[in-house]
């Protein structure tokens, strides 16, 4: 975001990701009814993935990149309480790791002792609201739908989502970020509507994220995650899931220089151990 807005950089990533699925779809998979069924599953994923990223690139703008990751992951934590909506049973194992999952995003947000809530942790974790729900809507969709099919719709739907708030709100965002005391050189990136009236120069700096942002991150992990949640145990699924935050962490130190505080790795440790806790009844059961 040194260079492009966090709307316009979902929007690019996300139909790029869309796009290098059509191969698998049209050579491999394609078959006419089952696009046409999986047009409204597709539109209410995709929705619930660009409500989700957008909340967390805006507040990647205000908190570190292992803050974001290990905050992301409430969804392990929030996805079986709104199962509980849809006729789940859960235990008080769920419960205590709400409270050692929250305590520890009470360390990670105030690890500067200022006794305020950084926002753009926040964010973030409104943002983990609708990826637990994105968890629960797949977990429906993928059982009647080509995961393939499923995957490329809700990118699209998610980046033409993206690509029309960049043309509404970042001349906004843009000017307000601008206005604030504490501005750097992070936020000083260009208004989709300015950008794309540039020359491709302006987009040079942006390229490999977006190419990695595209066709790794959304073409073949969300892609992954969805194709696997079909099959893999739940046991698995979660541990693995729960890694998020631990990479999250160790990229932000190795490729950003973010450094941690004792506040923010006391932080971590309860976060992860929360996340555990709250699933311990579906590992305990996996190995019964």
């Amino acid at each position: 975001m040194e260079y492009i807005g966090p709307f316009a950089f979902n929007g690019l990533r996300f139909i790029l990701g869309s796009i290098s699925l059509f191969p698998l779809i049209f050579l491999q998979r394609y078959r006419g009814f089952k696009i046409r069924k999986a047009f409204p599953g597709a539109l209410l994923a995709g929705s619930c993935v660009f409500v989700a990223v957008s909340l967390q690139q805006i507040g990647i703008m205000f908190t570190t990149a292992g803050n974001a990751g290990f905050i992301t992951g409430l969804y392990v934590v929030l996805t079986p309480i709104f199962g509980i909506f849809l006729g789940r049973k859960t235990g008080a194992a769920t419960w205590i790791g709400v409270i050692f999952t929250f305590t520890g995003l009470y360390f990670i947000s105030n690890a500067d002792h200022s006794g305020t809530i950084n926002p753009g942790d926040i964010l973030v974790a409104f943002g983990s609201v609708f990826w637990a729900f994105h968890v629960l809507l797949i977990d429906r969709l993928v059982q009647k739908t080509d995961p393939i099919i499923l995957s490329s719709g809700q990118f699209i739907f998610c980046g033409i989502l993206s690509l029309i708030a960049a043309f509404i709100f970042e001349p906004v965002l843009a000017e307000w970020l601008k206005s604030m005391d504490q501005i750097s050189g992070l936020f000083m990136w260009t208004p989709f509507p300015t950008l794309i009236t540039g020359t491709i120069t302006e987009y040079t700096g942006a390229i490999i994220p977006i190419l990695f942002g595209g066709l790794v991150s959304v073409g073949i992990a969300y892609t992954l995650q969805v194709v696997a949640q079909r099959n893999a145990p739940p046991a698995h699924t979660t541990i693995i899931l729960c890694l998020e935050g631990c990479f999250a962490a160790l990229g932000g130190i190795i490729l950003l220089g973010e450094a941690l505080g004792t506040w923010t790795i006391f932080g971590f440790i309860f976060m992860l151990t929360g996340m555990l806790i709250s699933q311990w009844e579906v590992i305990y059961k996996s190995r019964t």
